[in-house]
């Protein structure tokens, strides 16, 4: 039960982190963090919880990651629907936190600001297609997934692999948030979604779909390449 108290307040730190420094100061007058900020914050959320909660459940903080650590080995296929329901769980309950504290500004509106979801065509940051959103998500999971895997092998230095991920997905985010507003989590974009709802629920399939293709591929990527067989 530890392991997934500790995935659920894991997942809450990396939306509430990330996707706060989204909605309240990305666009803030002046002193907005833009870009490079938002993708350093949900970079930090994931380096920092890992150093805090990697040694309780393995820090995973998304489903994606979860069945791909499954898929390389790593992972007890008994343990995927507990760890699922505790990320989106917690992403959810990071969702309503930053949804009251966005309310608390007049005029604020969560569907019109589109409250950090993902999205593609219309709602895509930079008017990217389905397609590429799709092969965009496929993509930076996989190598995320590379990454995890690669930093958590014990061949590895030891100690220094919440850096790697936490900077890997601050890499991930500076080249997709024009395209997708950067998912790789499905948990993190349930966790928005659900409060924005009409577009935002009716194309979170494509941030369920791709995440999870990416993670099986990149498994089995780092499977060839970092077998020491």
């Amino acid at each position: 039960m530890k392991k997934y108290v500790a995935e659920l307040f894991g997942t809450f730190w990396l939306v509430l982190g990330g996707c706060g420094s989204a909605v309240l100061a990305a666009a803030f007058p002046n002193v907005g963090i833009g870009l490079l900020g938002v993708s350093f914050a949900f970079g930090l959320t994931v380096l920092t919880m890992a150093f805090a909660i990697g040694h309780i459940s393995g820090c995973h903080l998304n489903p994606a990651v979860s069945i791909g650590l499954w898929a390389g080995g790593r992972f007890e296929a008994k343990e995927l629907a507990p760890y699922i329901i505790s990320q989106v769980f917690g992403g959810i309950l990071a969702g309503a936190v930053l949804f009251v504290i966005a309310s608390g500004k007049e005029g604020f509106d969560a569907v019109a600001s589109g409250f950090a979801s993902n999205g593609f065509g219309a709602h895509s940051p930079g008017g990217y297609t389905m397609v590429a959103a799709l092969v965009t998500e496929i993509v930076m999971t996989m190598m995320f997934l590379i990454i995890i895997l690669g930093a958590t092998d014990k061949r590895a230095p030891v100690g220094l692999a919440p850096i790697a991920i936490g900077l890997g997905l601050t890499l991930i985010h500076l080249i997709s948030i024009p395209v997708t507003n950067t998912s790789v989590n499905p948990a993190r974009s349930t966790g928005v979604a659900v409060f924005v709802g009409d577009w935002a629920i009716s194309q979170l399939w494509l941030f369920w779909v791709a995440p999870i293709v990416g993670a099986l591929l990149g498994a089995v990527v780092y499977k060839f390449i970092g077998s020491e067989d």
